[in-house]
């Protein structure tokens, strides 16, 4: 479904991304590990096609300068130079780190908001599909965005980008900042994504611990490099990563 072929991301004259190659598959949830500033968010937007805009976005303001080398390839099309408004149409949908939500509007009213250019049916459906998908939330569907927690505005953010009816689905640290049982709450969310809708996922992460028992495959980044690459047991079982990541 997608494969990235030696991307290269330069910020200036400073490299995000080095020589970085990775495929997913239809179905799969794959795994991007790294560390803080390991260039998982880098490649997200790269993927997403964000980072387009941001270096349309610098040049006007005589910013820093964005380069970028290499192929993006999604389902056989090389989308290398494509829009992101334009990917969101083939099905790339990108569930940001701290992403966004509308925090004077109910958590209704957010989910509607995301699937404006769907049809009504469609959206209507899709928010019964999320609030099955997160029985929580759908307990808490007029209250605004605003006064949910930081688990629940979390769940509400990968709602927001099911309601787009992704083909693949990027998240950007999903984990970040919940607590242990929020984070398992989310991957098994993710897990019944997979089984029930089909969606495949990629997701980056710098907490293995919870990630490594879910995914089919997974990568590990390090300076913007890929370091190891296996599936979700394999990784698990190799002593590097209990030593960065498990402190064992």
């Amino acid at each position: 479904m997608l494969e990235v072929r030696n991307l290269m991301v330069f910020f200036e004259n400073a490299l995000a991304i080095n020589d970085l190659s990775l495929q997913v598959h239809a179905g799969e949830i794959v795994g991007l590990i790294g560390s803080n500033s390991a260039g998982k968010t880098t490649l997200m937007n790269a993927l997403s096609g964000l980072i387009i805009d941001m270096r349309i976005k610098e040049k006007r303001r005589g910013g820093e300068r964005i380069t970028l080398y290499g192929n993006i390839i999604f389902n056989g099309e090389d989308i290398t130079a494509t829009k992101p408004s334009e990917r969101v149409k083939k099905g790339i949908v990108l569930c940001r780190e701290r992403h966004p939500v509308f925090p004077e509007s109910s958590v209704v009213e957010n989910l509607k908001i995301a699937g404006y250019l769907k049809k009504r049916q469609q959206i209507r459906e899709s928010i019964e599909s999320v609030f099955d998908i997160f029985p929580a939330l759908g307990k808490l569907k007029s209250r605004k965005a605003g006064f949910l927690s930081g688990g629940e505005q979390q769940m509400l953010t990968i709602g927001m980008a099911l309601v787009v009816r992704p083909k693949l689905l990027l998240l950007d640290e999903p984990l970040l900042g919940l607590s242990p049982m929020m984070q398992q709450v989310v991957m098994e969310a993710i897990v019944e994504l997979k089984q029930n809708s089909g969606i495949t996922v990629l997701l980056s992460e710098q907490f293995a611990r919870p990630v490594l028992p879910v995914i089919d495959r997974g990568y590990v980044v390090e300076n913007g490099m890929l370091s190891l690459s296996g599936s979700g047991q394999e990784l698990m079982a190799n002593p590097e990563i209990k030593s960065a990541y498990f402190g064992i």
